[in-house]
Parts: structure tokens; C-alpha cells; sequence
């Protein structure tokens, strides 16, 4: 796709859109969020740069450091920023690039065919949003710098010397006034960063973290791209063909690109990527590839005789256990969607179906044994699927006899509307009637769940809709499961997880969270799942009371109050059916003074990796899993 032969590329392709604007302003605009989210955003935006030189097959190496200090130092040995004059801002084009708002070579300028990146805007972007950046480029045999600082230029591009190499180098201070957290997260850079080393081919980036204490080091380097990412998606499942499907194809403008294989899980992982950008929402490349899929394994289970000439497979069916990256490279992307990550270019519909639909075909006449395994399990969710449409239909029958009448153990709230009301999901019948006793009855409704629901990381549709717990969920939530899922029919925005602090009250949360991710993925995508955070202790002195929440808060509140005379109670809750119903309301349920914690998803990968880990079948994961994390974990013994 990337054209060698343009190895010009200078100021004149650096085409101006519009004027700087007050990015500081609104940051969210830009980046997101201010949150951790958009502070790790800036560095993808300069690593996203150094990958178009890749793209453009002129760069092979990118190394991302955390220095000491927080800050970030981005390293690429593509063809260094161009630094002469540009024709029209009468200033260099590296100062073009990290001043101007929609600047860069991306825009129509014939300095990238292909490019990811945020719509081009990045440099200028990290620069308004952190206290200080320097810049050095190798270029032309010699070295230049150049400074910033919050926007502005702060010390102007000046010859530092002589350079055998070429490349840019980029080290940002992210700006505290912006950001509630400045402090980077060494897991979050490397899940991004193994994920674009996987896009692109060939390429090496490296992660190091110079921080005392958190010293470490790790090169992503896949010379089988996508193949290698199916493969590492698929490390604790087990695959039920042995070859991953593959194909690229491409024409003048356009390329797509496609990793897959099925394993023995009952969930699909689907992921797409536009121009390296992952496309969470899907889009027109996503919507041609399910349709090519659903199609010819229709056809080839019927013309194999696998099927009879009536059965028919759902898209669902055809998409039971398996693990699909799609990568598709395009000149001019059209993102549309709430967050700007559905591709809209209808062209590619057809595109990537016509060469899906063909090169699946070629792969099964080819593997006839794995094309038996593969139309087994699609026939095996067929007849699922239909046991738990029967399954689905009952329930629908039983709260229709019952009158639309929620569970008996459900107390509800007397507001009507979503937006005001809340669930309480309570572990064991004693914290339940704490929790109804003391709650707001007008907006707040309670439902104690018996003992540990099921593990639906294990079980099939059919299998979990005979769970009561489950059930009695389903029918309180009001929005379905599944395909039949309608976020405008859910009763509560609010849906809080209230276990115990202890090892059994975690894996209570774990086994819902899994629910919930696996069946209702909007509910926890959308913010609405939360998890309520109960005191661990209960101090008085002299007539006062305190609740802390962690040994270390415990500490500094007994530190606090040791020079006030005055006999001191510690109480260290064991669970939530300790606290009566007054104390249950003031530190967990009341709105003035809990604290709660939303469950977001930050990255579909990480989260299929951390269920399928965590609540799958193969043990040796999950024991690595505990051993790496156990440091983190709070017992109390």
C-alpha cells in the first residue's frame, strides 16, 4: 500500500486547514476524555506519526520511553520532520506542524497516501496540552531542535550539529492543569502498543519504563502482522481447527487484510481497524465481512451435504467461538459514531465482502477436515441458539402470565424514570434486608441475589436462562440479553454491584461483571454498572464517628485523633450484614456520602483476555494470573 517512491516529502505537503484554537479549552474535544484515557491518547498521537513513516515504508523502528521524571520520549528513525520554510506561514515546517491545528501531512498533501493518527491533528494537539515539548530531528546529514511549551513555540529550530542517521525524537511534559491524573501507566502503553506492532507488519517498537522501582523493558516485533495477533487473542482458548485463516488483497487505493480462527468458546471476538484506528463501533469493512462469513458457510455446509437444503445458520451462529481481526487501509477515512470510531466509507462494504466471501471459500474446499470442525460448532450455536430461543420465550411467557410482575424478591423504586433510578445487586438475604430498610425507597431498589450465580463463561445461553439469579436479573433490568438487547428499555441507570470485602464478595463481583460483559456489553460500555465500596472499619471516640475504607486511610485517621482523650472503639466490618441499616445508608447507599466505583471498558481485547482468563476452563492461565497479580491483592487474614 505505502508508495516508496515519494521520498519527498517537505513543507509544501504540510497543508494548513485552520487556525490554532483553544484546544486548552476544550481538551475533550480533541482527545476524548482528561481522564487516563486521554492522557495516554497523547502518546499514541506520536507514535501514530512515526507509524505513518512505516506505513510509508520508511521507518522501521520506534522506541517510547517513560523517563524518570513522567515524562515520555517518542524515538523513530523514519525520514525526520521536514524543517524548511513553508510557502505560505513563512516558518518551518516542524514549527508548522506543532503550532498549527490541523496541520500536518495528512491533509492532502501528498505526504502520506495512507495515514492513521487523530484526523491529522496530533502534534499540535500534544504540544497545547503539556507544559513543555522538545523536538530534535536528524535530517539531511545534520541535527536540529526545536521547543514548545503549552502551544506556543519557546525556542526557535536551530542547527545543533551533524547526524550520520535520519529520524525524529519527541519527549512531552503532559500539563497538569489539564490532566486530573499526569502519571503514565505502563500496562495501558504496551496493550497499544503490541496492538500497532501487530497492524504493522515488520515494525519494532519498544517500550521502556525508567521509573524507580518499575524498571522494565519489552520490543513488539511480528513479522506475521494480524496472523500473530489471532494467535496471541487465542492463547487461552483452545482453537478447534489448527490454521489460522489468512488473506490480504488490494487494489490502487484500498487494501484489506484477515486473521481468523474459531476455538471452542461460547463468545466472538471480533476486531476491526481502519487505517491502524480500531474501530470499537464496526462500520461498513465489519459489516461486509460478517455478511461474506454468514454466506458462504451457509453454501459450502450445503454443498458439502454437512447441511441439509432447509437447515440455515444465523450470522450468530457462524460466529460462536471465533477470533476475527480485520485491518482494512483506505486514502480518505470517513469516521462517524458517537466516539468517532465506526467507518462510514460505503465502498468498503463491498470490497471487503467480495474478497472475504472468496477466500474463505478457497480456504474450506482446501482443509475439508477443518471446514468439518468449523461447520460442527456453527451447528452445534444453531441448535443452541434454538434451545435458548425456547428458554427466552418462556421467561417472556412466565412474566406475562405473572402480568409483567418483577421478581418477589425485587423491592422496587416508586420512581418512574431510568435516569433517577438505581439497583442494588446484594449478596446474601440479611445484607438484603439492610439495604431495603435503609435505602431511598423513591429511587433506589433492592435485589438480594442467593449465593454465587452462575459462571456464564462456561455455559451456553440455553444453560444460563435456567438460572433463577440470572433470570430474576434479566426480567428486573427490563432490557433483554443478547441480540435482543434495547438499552432504552432498561429500568435503572445505575446498576450497583453490593458485595462483601472479602475473596468471596470479589469473585461474586467477578462471575456478574462476566454476566454483564458477555450478554448486556452496553450496560458496562455505556457506564452504567458500578460497584459500591463499603467501610472496612467503624472508629468512635468521644461521641464521634468515622468510616474508613482502606488499611492505609484506617492508619492515617487513628494517627489523626490520637491526641483526643477518650476511649477508642475500632469495629473491622466482616461484611455487609454487620452494619445495620442506618450505618449500611450513611457509608454506602447515601448520595451525599458513598463512594462507588464505575466499570468501564477501556479495551475489548483486555477484557476478553481478563475473562477468558479468569472464568475459563484451562487452569495454568489463571494460576500464572494470580502468581503475577497476587502483590496487588488485600487479604484479610
Amino acid at each position: 500500500m505505502a508508495e516508496k517512491n515519494n521520498n519527498q516529502y517537505n513543507a509544501d505537503q504540510i497543508q494548513v486547514l485552520e487556525g490554532f484554537e483553544a484546544v486548552r479549552k476544550r481538551p475533550g474535544m480533541y482527545i476524548g476524555t482528561t481522564g487516563p484515557r486521554g492522557l495516554h491518547h497523547l502518546v499514541y498521537e506520536i507514535v501514530d506519526n512515526s507509524v505513518d513513516e512505516a506505513l510509508a515504508g520508511f521507518c522501521k523502528k520506534i522506541n517510547v520511553t517513560i523517563n524518570e521524571d513522567n515524562s515520555v520520549t517518542v524515538v523513530d528513525d523514519g525520514r525526520g520532520m521536514p524543517v524548511d520554510m513553508h510557502p505560505k506561514m513563512k516558518i518551518p515546517a516542524v514549527e508548522v506542524i506543532h503550532t498549527v491545528l490541523h496541520a500536518g501531512g495528512k491533509f492532502g498533501g501528498g505526504g502520506y497516501k495512507v495515514s492513521g493518527g487523530l484526523h491529522g491533528v496530533g502534534a499540535s494537539v500534544v504540544n497545547a496540552l503539556s507544559t513543555k515539548m522538545e523536538v530534535e530531528i536528524a535530517r539531511d546529514k545534520k541535527l536540529y531542535e526545536i521547543e514548545f511549551s503549552r502551544g506556543k513555540t519557546t525556542k526557535k529550530l536551530k542547527e545543533i550539529g551533524e547526524s550520520k542517521h535520519t529520524g525524529s525524537k519527541t519527549t512531552f511534559w503532559p500539563d497538569p492543569e489539564i490532566f486530573e491524573e499526569t502519571e503514565f501507566n505502563y500496562d495501558t502503553l504496551q496493550h497499544r502498543l503490541r496492538e500497532m506492532a501487530f497492524l504493522t507488519k515488520g515494525i519494532k517498537i519498544t517500550l521502556e519504563d525508567k521509573r524507580p522501582g518499575r524498571k522494565k523493558k519489552e520490543t513488539f516485533h511480528y513479522e506475521g502482522g494480524i496472523k500473530e495477533f489471532v494467535k496471541h487473542l487465542n492463547t487461552n482458548k483452545d482453537a478447534i481447527h489448527p490454521d489460522i485463516m489468512y488473506f490480504e488483497y488490494k487494489d490502487k487505493s484500498q487494501e484489506v487484510e484477515v486473521a481468523m480462527q474459531y476455538t471452542d468458546n461460547y463468545n466472538e471476538l471480533l476486531l476491526s481497524y481502519a487505517n491502524n484506528i480500531n474501530t470499537t463501533e464496526g462500520g461498513a469493512h465489519m459489516a461486509g465481512f460478517k455478511s461474506a462469513l454468514t454466506r458462504v458457510i451457509n453454501d459450502y455446509g450445503k454443498k458439502s451435504k454437512i447441511m441439509k437444503e432447509n437447515e440455515s445458520l444465523s450470522g450468530e451462529d457462524v460466529r460462536e467461538g471465533l477470533t476475527a481481526v480485520i485491518s482494512v487501509k483506505l486514502e480518505q477515512p470517513q469516521f462517524e459514531g458517537q466516539t468517532k470510531t465506526k467507518l462510514g466509507n460505503s465502498e468498503m462494504r463491498g470490497f471487503v465482502e467480495t474478497s472475504a466471501a472468496s477466500n474463505i471459500m478457497a480456504f474450506l474446499e482446501e482443509n475439508p477436515k477443518q471446514a468439518q470442525s468449523i461447520l460442527g460448532k456453527c451447528l452445534q450455536a444453531s441448535r443452541a441458539r434454538e434451545a435458548a430461543r425456547k428458554a427466552r420465550a418462556l421467561v417472556r411467557r412466565q412474566t406475562a402470565l405473572q402480568g409483567l410482575s418483577l421478581p418477589g424478591k425485587l423491592a422496587d423504586c416508586s420512581e418512574k424514570d431510568p435516569a433517577l433510578s438505581e439497583i442494588f445487586l446484594v449478596e446474601g438475604d440479611s445484607a438484603g434486608g439492610s439495604a431495603k430498610q435503609g435505602r431511598d425507597r423513591k429511587r433506589q431498589a433492592v435485589l438480594p441475589l442467593r449465593g454465587k450465580i452462575l459462571n456464564v463463561e462456561k455455559a451456553r445461553q440455553d444453560k444460563m436462562l435456567n438460572s433463577d439469579e440470572i433470570k430474576n436479573m434479566i426480567t428486573a433490568f427490563g432490557c433483554g440479553i443478547g441480540e435482543e438487547f434495547d438499552i432504552n428499555k432498561l429500568r435503572y441507570h445505575k446498576i450497583i454491584i453490593m458485595t462483601d470485602a472479602d475473596v468471596d464478595g470479589a469473585h461474586i463481583r467477578t462471575l456478574l461483571l462476566t454476566f454483564f460483559y458477555r450478554y448486556m456489553t452496553p450496560l458496562v460500555e455505556g457506564g452504567y454498572v458500578y460497584a459500591a465500596q463499603p467501610p472496612l472499619f467503624r472508629v468512635q471516640k468521644n461521641k464521634k464517628t468515622w468510616y474508613t475504607y482502606s488499611d492505609k486511610e484506617q492508619e492515617k485517621l487513628l494517627k489523626e485523633i490520637e491526641d483526643m482523650p477518650g476511649k477508642l472503639e475500632i469495629q473491622r466490618y466482616k461484611g455487609l450484614g454487620e452494619m445495620d441499616f442506618n450505618q449500611l445508608w450513611e457509608t454506602t447507599m447515601d448520595y451525599n456520602h458513598r463512594t462507588m466505583v464505575q466499570i468501564t471498558v477501556e479495551d475489548a481485547t483486555a477484557a476478553d483476555e481478563i475473562f477468558t482468563t479468569l472464568m475459563g476452563d484451562k487452569v495454568p492461565p489463571r494460576k500464572k494470573f494470580i502468581e503475577e497479580n497476587a502483590k496487588y491483592a488485600t487479604l484479610d487474614i
